[in-house]
């Protein structure tokens, strides 16, 4: 099962850039892991995935960039998360997120989420199925960025 799961996240791809904006999007996912120093201190370190467990904490970095001649405007980005990754957040806290497969978006705590008996109950991170960024400013030809938000193998 973690091997197909380390397939799944070789293969993410950032959803499309939506527009015709001309803008690129790549992106890349990382282990969080830390590491002894000589000195005896710690450091957080990323490293590419060759396997991951339950519990091994991942960053996904997503990568923009305006490859068209005039500015792009009006663009969402928008990433699904895997199955077997549990949401953590995003660096820049600007994302709105679906916990319903993206059909219905908002900030994590307007969102809500159906209990097996009908009830409904507030939306947990671990709910997230979707994380999106929206871009409702122009971005220069040439212009580029990252987004970033991480998850943890369940």
């Amino acid at each position: 099962m973690f091997k197909r799961f380390f397939i799944a996240i070789a293969l993410i791809v950032p959803g499309t850039a939506m527009a015709a904006n001309n803008v690129s999007l790549s992106s890349d996912v990382f282990i969080e892991r830390k590491v002894a120093k000589p000195n005896g201190t710690t450091a957080l370190v990323l490293e590419q995935p060759k396997t991951v467990i339950p519990g091994d904490n991942l960053v996904f970095v997503v990568k923009y960039k305006n490859v068209g001649s005039a500015p792009a405007s009006d663009f969402s980005v928008t990433n699904p998360l895997p199955k077997a990754v549990a949401f953590n957040g995003t660096s820049d806290g600007t994302e709105i997120v679906s916990v319903d497969g993206g059909k219905t978006w908002g900030p994590l705590s307007a969102l809500t989420y159906p209990r097996d008996n009908g009830d409904v109950r507030p939306a947990l991170m671990t709910d997230v199925t979707h994380v999106k960024w929206k871009f409702n400013r122009a971005l220069s030809a040439g212009s580029e960025g990252k987004l970033i938000f991480r998850g943890t193998v369940k």
